[in-house]
């Protein structure tokens, strides 16, 4: 039987121009992996005990080091589990994993985690004659609805829509509806399943277990004692044993009403699907059964259900062909074609272009994100070529700019916004400035999260969530950093504030000590003034956030440096896309520390208004007031009367007014 997966075969020449793909399926026991070469090619099929790792990432780290590959682009895993987001808890096996922080351990361009259920459903209009059973009459129609039933632990119920040139899983919980008897065997059969629960569903009776129940309840009937373990009933049936084969063929019967159900209700005329570890195992026995017959028993429909096919699903591995459709379609660019239509434009071309044109198409097959993420003079410099023969490449191609073809490279290579850096010049119009400012911020963005240490990160939401006071500091541009800063954490219940004149922040730095924080914003890391003053708070125990560049000379005495080198448009000598970063990584500290602040059950929308308050306008003012030291020269009256002025007694003058402490 041929499955569509090679376990050890050698690959074709038809492969993937950005490389082997990782298709893999994680269930209760085992992860199963394999390497996709070119589509429709999947070989090296290995499966490691799920208990053996400690998570995902040491598992996929485990094959591709067994396989001997040192780079994989693009992965897709299905899960035996729900996806609500980036962050996955399953049970079996226990692993707890964000997708995004996977992706970025594993060094991978792309990794999608879909649920199990869905990968089997997107394997299925790919499916050949060698890889499903037709079980009775009827012809699929092309474009059309399909519906996918799965009977196993469960009762998986789904199917796939068709939109213009794609498909849309559906997701259902369709096991669930109630059970139907059709005569007098199944009345029997729902006169038993009553006994155990009050609600009898389908998945009672067509799941694996059902087979039970049925064989159970048709002993109770003939006064039989069931003296085995009734998991061993199927094999029974197939040895010939009376009750077990009876047993199996009622399965199969109300197994065809649930599927003809679905089928009308779908409008599944691109046929019925039945996977499961169940029904491929009954081979011919279904076929002589009732099932089809049952199908089609739908009175006034009959005729209609006689034309939708019904298959097995025999391939051996279905989800692994699922993931990798999956994935295909992820890389896909639906504005230019296929993902990889860039890759192999490029290769088709490279023997017509000249020597030097030919370095730059070798950098931009073996390395892509160094077209995306870098500014012509690096990709030059990395070809070895001039800065025009890069534009000439482009235009050999058909892209009058570079940004044409990082745009190209990046849909492909991610499916998601692409990211360039393009220089503004005297002459652009709006349209071009702007979208150029844009690009650069938005590239930026996507940079820093490729890049960012999170374990710092995570490091520095300790130290503000355990501080006894916060201090921002920030000189030029960066003073609007710190203050909005500080206009976030105080409202945590933190005493917090911001100086951007190296005056206050050197009188102010001298007081503190041991528990206290200085978060430290600077573009240059280079300010001797700023330098100075971190010394002297480190000296008495403070620790110092750093948002700067890396390597700077504060980055390098900083408790924890966040950040991530980029480019600025160098013409304008602003810091624009600085700027953003900034205040992009202050608001992930600000949700981190909301996040650690957090009750049992809260999101952190509320988390962040209850540490918030619920004061009114004239609280805030004055806790806004009272925080920025606008009232540090006050007498204690003044403040007393500011506080009355709306802010009400219990928030107390040390969350109000938070005052130095000598260290």
């Amino acid at each position: 039987m041929s499955t569509g997966v090679k376990s050890n075969a050698v690959p074709s020449a038809g492969q993937h121009v950005d490389g082997p793909r990782l298709l893999g399926e994680i269930g209760d026991t085992n992860a199963r992996f394999a390497l996709e070469t070119g589509p429709g090619e999947i070989f090296q099929v290995q499966e490691y005990p799920c208990a053996d790792y400690p998570g995902i990432a040491e598992v996929i780290r485990k094959y591709l080091k067994d396989m001997q590959i040192g780079r994989v682009n693009h992965g897709a895993i299905a899960i035996a589990n729900p996806l609500d987001d980036d962050r996955i808890s399953m049970t079996n096996p226990d692993w707890t994993f964000s997708i995004e922080a996977t992706r970025r351990a594993l060094g991978f361009g792309t990794l999608l985690v879909v649920n199990d259920f869905t990968a089997l459903a997107m394997a299925l209009p790919g499916l050949t004659d060698s890889q499903r059973v037709q079980v009775g009459g009827g012809a699929r129609r092309p474009n059309s609805v399909i519906g996918l039933l799965n009977p196993g632990t469960g009762l998986g119920v789904g199917g796939l829509i068709p939109a213009a040139d794609r498909w849309i899983a559906l997701d259902s919980e369709g096991g669930h509806t109630t059970f139907a008897p059709a005569d007098e065997r199944e009345d029997l059969v729902l006169q038993y399943a009553r006994n155990k629960w009050s609600h009898v569903s389908f998945e009672r009776v067509s799941a694996g277990s059902g087979i039970e129940v049925i064989y159970r309840a048709l002993a109770a009937r003939d006064k039989k004692c069931v003296t085995f373990d009734t998991s061993d009933v199927v094999k029974r049936a197939l040895d010939g044993e009376p009750l077990a084969a009876e047993s199996v063929e009622v399965f199969c019967s109300i197994l065809g009403t649930f599927a003809g159900n679905i089928a009308v209700t779908l409008g599944s005329l691109g046929g019925i699907y039945i996977g499961g570890g169940v029904v491929p195992r009954l081979g011919e026995f279904l076929e002589r059964s009732s099932f089809r017959e049952r199908f089609e028993a739908k009175g006034r429909f009959e005729s209609y259900l006689k034309n939708v096919p019904t298959y097995v699903i025999t391939a051996e591995y279905p989800a692994l062909l699922g993931v990798s459709a999956i994935l295909a379609e992820q890389l896909s660019n639906r504005a230019g074609g296929n993902s990889t239509a860039v890759f192999e434009r490029i290769r088709q071309m490279r023997d017509a272009l000249t020597s030097a044109e030919r370095r730059v198409a070798d950098l931009a097959l073996n390395h892509p994100r160094s077209i995306i993420n870098d500014p012509i003079i690096d990709i030059a410099r990395k070809a070895e070529v001039g800065t025009s023969t890069v534009i000439r490449f482009c235009r050999s191609l058909g892209w009058p700019r570079l940004s044409d073809l990082k745009l190209k490279l990046a849909t492909g290579l991610t499916g998601t916004i692409p990211v360039s850096h393009s220089q503004v010049h005297p002459g652009d119009m709006a349209t071009d400035f702007g979208a150029k400012v844009l690009d650069n911020t938005i590239s930026a963005i996507l940079q820093l999260r490729e890049h960012l240490n999170f374990e710092h990160v995570e490091r520095a939401i300790e130290l503000l969530n355990g501080a006894r006071r916060i201090e921002f500091y920030g000189l030029g541009n960066s003073n609007v950093i710190v203050q909005d800063a500080h206009y976030k954490f105080f409202r945590f219940g933190i005493p917090t504030i911001a100086y951007g004149d190296p005056y206050m922040q050197a009188a102010s730095a001298a007081l503190l000590g041991v528990g206290d924080v200085i978060v430290a914003v600077s573009r240059s890391g280079c300010a001797p003034e700023l330098l100075r003053v971190l010394d002297v708070a480190m000296q008495a125990g403070a620790q110092v956030i750093a948002i700067t560049s890396s390597n700077t000379p504060l980055a390098k005495r900083a408790t924890v440096a966040l950040g991530k080198d980029h480019i600025e448009i160098r013409e304008s000598q602003l810091s624009m896309i600085s700027r953003i970063l900034h205040l992009v990584m202050i608001d992930i500290l600000a949700v981190g520390v909301a996040i650690r602040r957090a009750v049992p059950g809260e999101d952190v929308a509320e988390a962040i208004a209850r540490l918030r308050g619920s004061a009114d306008d004239d609280v805030t003012a004055a806790l806004d007031w009272l925080s920025h030291g606008a009232a540090g020269a006050a007498t204690g009256s003044r403040k007393k009367s500011v506080l009355q002025n709306g802010v009400k007694q219990d928030v107390g003058l040390e969350r109000a007014w938070p005052t130095h402490r000598a260290p």
